[in-house]
């Protein structure tokens, strides 16, 4: 079945991009990212920042915000089986290079092997500004909230390396 993603999330002064391989069944139904109750997503992020866990769409769109977060997928549409990041084919890749450029991005974090992989090969000049993050799907059972802390807190913004 040909699906449909949602367009980039983000306010003003975001300068981090969170960029996840493509929308979950349940995302899908929640009309917004991550969107499953057992994804770890909103409660890594509430944790790091010390934050009240978000728990609907305005208060994940508040939290993003100020945070300087932008959300998006990097495949825009695709052929896909359920949510598996697996049974993703026929794809179209994201613009990301014009949104990097347009929003002041200066980091991105890829969420799974399979966005990661998708974003560098589409765009191998971005791979400086890249960390790769465990995905935080329920799905994955080596997920580690950690490595996501360590990344927060060492992949910088002002010198684009992680340390």
């Amino acid at each position: 079945m040909r699906v449909k993603g949602f367009e980039p999330y983000f306010a003003e002064g975001c300068d981090t991009l969170i960029l996840g391989s493509f929308l979950s069944v349940k995302s899908r139904a929640t009309d917004f990212y991550y969107g499953h109750p057992q994804n770890r997503f909103w409660r890594t992020l509430a944790e790091y920042h010390s934050a009240p866990l978000p728990t609907d769409n305005a208060a994940k769109k508040a939290f993003v915000a100020a945070h300087g977060i932008a959300l998006w997928d990097v495949v825009t549409e695709c052929e896909i089986d359920g949510s598996a990041d697996a049974t993703i084919r026929d794809y179209s890749v994201a613009d990301v290079p014009s949104f990097v450029a347009a929003h002041g991005i200066r980091r991105i974090f890829t969420v799974g092997k399979r966005a990661h992989d998708i974003l560098c090969a589409a765009y191998p000049e971005l791979t400086d500004m890249v960390c790769l993050l465990p995905s935080t799907s329920p799905a994955n059972p080596r997920f580690d909230k950690e490595k996501w802390f360590d990344a927060l807190r060492n992949f910088r913004r002002d010198e684009l390396s992680y340390k």
